[in-house]
């Protein structure tokens, strides 16, 4: 038995937001789509299995298209579990595109707590619209609690912005996913007074299932050969119209389903989670491997260098080697210094490329294509 799919524009987050309330009571699968955006291959189809409410729809940081189809009951249980660990249910301000899982997250807790989110106006994130956001937030009694969900930097632009700030310190969470988020405006936030959680998941987990490094819920963890795994009630369905990559994502094992999610990672005696970036991400310089998301991690703890990315270009004589893109201009010396301090010296970056903007995808995520494109225009692959 089918359910129609039905597509909505996702620059109107009212109109989504009333879609997916049908969805998750029975109603047709929404499939939320970013007008601008560039469309996949294959159109989607008209209609889905009864069991899928939600389809996400993503090109992903580097380009691999994709659809992942929700049920009611994964995003049901993602948002249960993530009002338990965030100690209740609340009213959320919504800073995030609704055709991407933190933004309808935001949605489908608002819709379980019975609250109507407030929404901070789509395009180009400010600071001051932010703060006139948190001041319409009206708590009520059955829902005493304040949260937001953000990208990094889009909290370095509210940590810019003293008024911005202090309306972040009335939230009991601000959710910061989407990325890794740097040490230094971690740290910045929490002197500040906000409350941050750093989350980590993707559309296949129905978003965030891991929070300060701990699977919430009945969120298992595991690692195989050193790729992270998570198991849980909130996994995806599979892929719509993508069997082969549905079979190779989502695995049973031990009476399990599994979700490999393509991250290098460690989980230490006490359970807590570190990713260390993408398992396909590593580069070999000079006969050494050189994980990249590790050397970013690493440029991202100096000053003023919270949203530099790291990406390869590559080398006649190394093969390949890292190259810092960054908005803010530093010494290429003081980089690979503390670069090389902590990973080697084969992972110290090549250059410094300065640019005016860093390019972006709509979820606030940089454009890793993009990027990797102005630091090696030869030797990036077509989009």
């Amino acid at each position: 038995m089918n359910r129609p799919l039905v597509a909505i524009g996702a620059s109107d987050p009212s109109a989504v937001l009333r879609g997916l309330e049908a969805a998750l009571a029975g109603g047709p699968a929404l499939l939320p789509v970013a007008e601008d955006a560039p469309a996949l291959p294959a159109p989607p189809p008209s209609h889905v299995a009864q069991r899928v409410a939600l389809v996400v729809e993503t090109s992903g940081s580097t380009g691999t298209g994709k659809r992942v189809a929700l049920s009611s009951d994964a995003l049901l249980a993602g948002a249960a579990s993530a009002d338990a660990a965030l100690g209740g249910p609340g009213r959320w301000v919504l800073a995030l595109p609704t055709h991407y899982i933190a933004g309808l997250n935001v949605l489908t807790r608002s819709i379980t707590a019975g609250t109507t989110p407030i929404v901070v106006p789509p395009g180009h994130f400010d600071g001051g619209a932010f703060a006139d956001a948190v001041d319409r937030l009206d708590v009520g009694p059955g829902a005493p609690r304040r949260y937001t969900s953000l990208v990094p930097v889009q909290l370095a632009r509210v940590l810019d912005d003293p008024r911005a700030t202090a309306a972040a310190t009335r939230f009991d969470a601000v959710l910061v996913g989407g990325q890794s988020t740097p040490a230094p405006l971690r740290q910045r936030a929490l002197d500040a007074g906000v409350r941050v959680v750093t989350t980590y998941g993707a559309s296949e987990t129905s978003g965030g299932c891991v929070y300060d490094g701990t699977p919430f819920g009945t969120v298992r963890a595991e690692l195989a050969d050193g790729a992270l795994e998570l198991s849980g009630p909130m996994l995806a369905e599979g892929y719509l119209d993508d069997p082969e990559r549905t079979a190779r994502t989502f695995v049973e094992r031990d009476g399990h389903r599994w979700y490999r999610t393509g991250d290098a990672a460690t989980i230490d005696d006490d359970g807590r989670l570190r990713v260390l970036g993408r398992l396909d991400d590593v580069i070999v310089s000079g006969g050494e491997k050189v994980p990249l998301g590790a050397v970013e991690r690493r440029v991202r703890e100096l000053p003023g260098q919270d949203a530099a990315v790291v990406t390869r270009r590559a080398s006649g004589e190394w093969g390949e080697v890292p190259v810092v893109v960054t908005e803010r201009s530093i010494d290429l010396d003081t980089v690979r210094a503390h670069v090389a301090e902590a990973l080697g010296r084969a992972a110290r970056p090549a250059a410094v490329l300065v640019v005016d903007t860093l390019p972006m995808l709509a979820s606030g995520k940089p454009d890793r294509r993009a990027v990797r494109a102005l630091a090696d225009p030869e030797g990036a692959p077509s989009p």
